[in-house]
């Protein structure tokens, strides 16, 4: 985890995936840094001390997302993005607001469960090796003579190479699979969380193990969730899955902008806009939420919301919602300089996802520096004309313009391409053009 990193040096690293938005990166990076300064306090200072949440308000298609989800990535933080348009004042039909915490503590389990398993790997191997081995070779009975046992035990030892080398994988053995079964629904009150799992234990559907014929191979692959379970320490990545969920996790709620009612809004308030908002308030506020993990305080949680206000202003959200969210940063609509960086300049740039796709069909594609501008040039121009959709437009213009390479790929197996601005002027101009058939394609 790279909790201590420097603000500038999350910044450096946000730069490399996203173009611009500096204002939104900083407040991101100091939010961040504000954390790791919180936990070098005493304990009673650290109580005191909430995080800053941040209201990002742009377009779509800006980065606000990925500013975000990067971010959380990068620091190995739990993180869930949510919609508050799924959410429905209590009393609705729909989910609860208090799911997105639930959904914040199973993103967490499952990051340190994903930690720990890494760590633990080679004692997991052990386990399905050894247990394969004792398949091939059973163990000797009670009360076999010491020469017996050293003989197996020889035996036993170059049998597990065999099997970790791969030399065995063709024989077939019989084992017994537990079976994975997914308990209920996560999302349901943690009441009937326990109520479901009462009922399947009494129906025994969690523990069903299945007798099996399969090669070797199949079985290393079969036996790794009872491995995993056998190794790790549930009970304690639960506790830590909780502990980091509490202290680190980061909820970003998306299309906040949604829920906001203005004055022209009041003929849209169903279900109520301005309840999903007071159902917001406790669980930014600071409350206790029960989940099948146990209970987490929301009051050190980082959330991050955003919108792009088109039809109402952040003023149009309750008052006390507002003053929950104290930052707040405006991200820039895209430019065509800022669509050209985002081809060129970005770690997983559009153009290289698309090179290496279409390498595995052996068409070696490349772009001249004219046909990304122009790709740029009428994304931007189509953005202007219908609605912008920022960043996401390039996905479109792109697919189009290597549509054809990618369906006929029998022609094209086995040459280089070279994207010229004149093959991108054919295949979208017209259509950039055309502002009725833009809204259709484009």
């Amino acid at each position: 985890m790279k909790e201590n990193m420097t603000p500038k040096q999350i910044v450096e690293y946000l730069d490399g995936y996203i173009i611009g938005q500096n204002d939104a990166k900083k407040a991101v990076a100091i939010a961040l840094r504000n954390r790791y300064r919180r936990m070098k306090l005493d304990k009673e200072v650290q109580d005191e001390i909430t995080p800053k949440n941040i209201l990002m308000i742009g377009s779509t298609g800006v980065g606000k997302t990925e500013i975000a989800r990067r971010m959380a990535k990068m620091m190995g933080l739990p993180f869930v993005k949510v919609e508050a348009s799924k959410y429905t004042e209590v009393g609705f039909v729909g989910r609860d607001v208090e799911s997105m915490v639930r959904d914040l503590v199973l993103a967490s389990v499952n990051l340190v469960e994903n930690e720990h398993r890494q760590k633990a790997q080679a004692e997991i191997n052990d386990y399905i090796i050894e247990k394969i081995t004792k398949k091939l070779l059973p163990p000797l009975p009670q009360g076999a003579s010491e020469s017996k046992q050293n003989e197996y035990d020889i035996s036993f030892a170059k049998m597990k190479q065999r099997v970790l080398k791969g030399e065995v994988d063709e024989l077939k053995i019989e084992i017994e699979i537990s079976k994975k079964t997914q308990v209920g629904d996560d999302n349901l009150p943690p009441d009937m969380i326990k109520v479901q799992e009462s009922i399947f234990k009494v129906l025994n559907v969690t523990n069903d193990k299945v007798k099996k014929e399969v090669s070797v191979k199949e079985a290393k692959e079969a036996l790794m969730y009872e491995a995993t379970e056998s190794v790790l320490d549930s009970e304690a990545i639960r506790a830590e899955g909780l502990k980091r969920a509490e202290s680190n996790g980061v909820i970003f709620i998306d299309e906040i902008d949604k829920v906001a009612v203005g004055s022209k809004d009041s003929s849209r308030q169903d279900p109520s806009k301005e309840g999903v908002q007071r159902d917001l308030l406790p669980i930014v506020e600071g409350s206790v939420v029960n989940t099948k993990y146990g209970q987490i305080k929301t009051d050190y949680i980082l959330f991050i919301a955003a919108g792009a206000f088109h039809f109402s202003k952040p003023s149009d959200l309750i008052p006390e919602l507002q003053g929950r969210f104290p930052l707040r940063v405006e991200l820039d609509s895209l430019n065509e300089e800022s669509l050209y960086k985002i081809l060129t300049q970005t770690k997983s740039s559009l153009l290289r996802q698309y090179q290496l796709l279409l390498d595995t069909e052996n068409i070696r594609l490349e772009f001249s520096d004219e046909a990304i501008r122009e790709i740029a040039k009428l994304s931007h121009s189509a953005n202007e004309r219908t609605e912008d959709i920022g960043a996401r437009r390039l996905h479109t213009t792109i697919e189009r313009v290597l549509e054809e390479i990618s369906f006929d790929i029998d022609t094209y197996q086995g040459k280089e391409v070279t994207i010229t601005a004149e093959m991108v002027k054919e295949r979208l101009g017209d259509v950039v053009e055309n502002v009725d058939l833009a809204r259709y394609i484009l």
